[in-house]
């Protein structure tokens, strides 16, 4: 913060420095239409000290003034940041997608489509509201990667994007649950398997492991149950969702042994 002042006052000193005089400036000159470095420095100011109405008006002035300078190209994508910075996502994402569309060459174009996946991204507000925008931050984050595999960006939208499948598997779990306490046992599974073969790197897989030998279990299926609890301890032996597994099959083992006992017993 202190090297973002420090800078915005230095341009400020500099830009008031290199335009006063102790000459009377005339009317043309007080008229005189500003040159695009100007403007944009003017915009930036007004940026950098957080006054974004005005700084919003510059860039727009700077875009009509002169619509094919580097200067308004940058502006429009500053504009775009601010309305990331006010959470007015749609216009955001809006400004960034035309900025996509019309500069398809430019040189920070990963940038670009780093913040439009970002903007998605920070809408996720919780695994058990409506899951579009998963959907949506997944894809944007993955065209980063696709695009630009050396970009900057590219390891952060690698992040996230482990990140949202974190989040999906956190759903089917939510789902899957849910089903398992209201005994509907394949469609619980149907859930813990989604989580097992697409979101195997989340840390809901143990748990969806040990859910899968409960329903199995408490379908009567007790080799598979058995199966899916060896397959957990191979996988994570120190799990307590392993622990609870061994003890419900040592629990069913137990059972076995006593039926038998009392069988022989009596013949």
């Amino acid at each position: 913060m202190f090297n973002k002042i420090f800078i915005s006052f230095f341009i400020l000193i500099l830009f008031v420095s290199c335009t006063s005089s102790n000459r009377k400036i005339s009317n043309s000159e007080e008229n005189k239409v500003k040159t695009p470095e100007e403007i944009y420095l003017d915009a930036m100011i007004f940026y950098e000290n957080e006054n974004y109405l005005f700084a919003e008006e510059e860039f727009v002035k700077l875009s009509k003034l002169y619509p094919l300078s580097n200067e308004a190209v940058q502006g429009e994508i500053i504009l775009a940041f601010i309305k990331y910075i006010q959470l007015d996502y749609d216009n955001a994402i809006l400004k960034f997608k035309r900025i996509a569309k019309k500069y398809p060459s430019h040189n920070r174009l990963d940038y670009i489509y780093y913040m439009i996946a970002m903007c998605n991204y920070e809408q996720i507000a919780s695994y058990q509201l409506d899951g579009q925008y998963n959907e949506i931050a997944y894809d944007a984050f993955n065209q980063v990667i696709l695009r630009f595999p050396n970009s900057e960006y590219a390891k952060d939208s690698s992040q996230k994007i482990v990140l949202i499948k974190s989040n999906k598997a956190a759903k089917h779990m939510a789902i899957g649950r849910f089903y398992l306490k209201e005994k509907k046992f394949t469609a619980a599974l149907n859930r813990f398997k989604i989580v097992v073969e697409d979101y195997s790197m989340t840390k809901f897989t143990p748990e969806a492991l040990h859910r899968m030998v409960e329903a199995y279990y408490e379908m009567g299926m007790i080799e598979e149950s058995s199966k899916m609890a060896s397959t957990l301890g191979y996988n994570y032996p120190n799990s307590k969702w392993y622990k609870y597994s061994y003890n419900l099959i040592k629990k069913n083992d137990q059972k076995i042994s006593t039926y038998k006992k009392i069988t022989n017993f009596f013949n």
